[in-house]
């Protein structure tokens, strides 16, 4: 992931004017979001929180969000402009929490540039993390077939809807939510899956 923090620090700044408030997000996503992180007890991890900004939104609602990102300067943006929130550094494909020991995790884009072979094995850690019953937002772009494609930042990757819920269900995730948006002149076609952890 070593390529993916290099090429988000080198457009954290526009990057962060562009994406980096809860109004650039669509009213239907924070919907979602509140809907399946908030209003229950324990830690919820917002992991590639970005420059921090649904961390903030989840607290504001009474989550104990913490928000996790790889690159320094969203981290060190998120620190200054949420000085109440928690804000570490860290990677999806190193997560250093124990087993068992959050309710919720908020993975909003955050996958999109893992390979399709690296995709099962990060979503078993989420699954590890969660307590039983806990709960997954996972928001991604959509295609017919998986497959990547020239995001402006660095190669990213689209899923079908159900071949993410499959994988899902592979990592132990039940679906209790799915929301689809179709393509518009300003944004590609986007999906968002709530899912539940097995025992």
């Amino acid at each position: 992931m070593e390529h993916v923090r290099r090429a988000y620090g080198s457009i954290a700044a526009l990057y962060i004017d562009l994406f980096g408030a809860e109004d650039k997000v669509h009213a239907d996503d924070l919907a979602l979001i509140r809907r399946h992180l908030t209003g229950r007890p324990g830690p919820v991890l917002d992991l590639g929180c970005g420059p921090g900004h649904l961390t903030a939104c989840l607290r504001s609602h009474g989550a104990e969000a913490i928000g996790v990102d790889l690159t320094p300067e969203f981290v060190d943006h998120a620190r200054a402009t949420y000085p109440d929130g928690d804000y570490r550094l860290g990677s999806l494909t190193g997560i250093a929490f124990p087993e068992a020991s959050v309710t919720g995790i908020l993975a909003w884009y955050s996958t999109i540039h893992l390979p399709p072979p690296e995709l099962d094995a990060v979503l078993a850690s989420f699954h590890r993390l969660l307590v039983p019953g806990g709960r997954l937002v996972i928001g991604f772009f959509t295609g017919d077939e998986p497959g990547p494609f020239d995001h402006k930042v660095t190669t990213a990757y689209r899923w079908p809807p159900g071949e993410m819920a499959a994988r899902l269900a592979a990592a132990g995730f039940t679906e209790v939510e799915r929301l689809l948006r179709a393509d518009d002149p300003a944004h590609r076609p986007h999906g968002a899956i709530a899912a539940t952890a097995g025992p």
